[in-house]
């Protein structure tokens, strides 16, 4: 099974992904490929907690900088130092090396109602 048919989408462009209770956020391809190179990214600190909506971080390209918006309220509990050190991995592999942080959830099952699938996610976008 690719890891598109396990995430969820956001109409921003961010991706949840479920891992051991807890969830992976990153952006989706379709958001990468819209920013084009990636020269740096900022990402938020372990412990800060976040409501669904809130920026949490600010991603930037040769094209634009742009906000990162949590897909659903959550805990920082990790968060992908490599790819602060070397944003051009965002490029490369969005998903497996390039997701952004690791969050434990804390709002309720109703945040994840505007979620999309990643088929209907792509079918939105055209």
């Amino acid at each position: 099974m690719s890891i598109t048919e396990k995430i969820l989408c956001s109409k921003s462009h961010e991706y949840l992904l479920e891992e051991n209770g807890n969830y992976i956020i990153g952006l989706t391809d379709y958001a990468i490929e819209q920013l084009g190179d990636i020269v740096f990214v900022e990402l938020p600190e372990v412990g800060s907690e976040y409501k669904k909506g809130d920026t949490f971080a600010t991603i930037e390209s040769v094209k634009a900088a742009s906000e990162i918006y949590m897909p659903v309220s959550g805990k920082i509990i990790e968060v992908n130092d490599a790819i602060a050190d070397a944003p051009e991995i965002l490029n490369e592999d969005c998903y497996e090396k390039g997701w952004l942080v690791k969050i434990e959830k804390t709002g309720d099952e109703s945040e994840f109602a505007d979620l999309l699938e990643y088929e209907d996610y792509k079918e939105d976008l055209e």
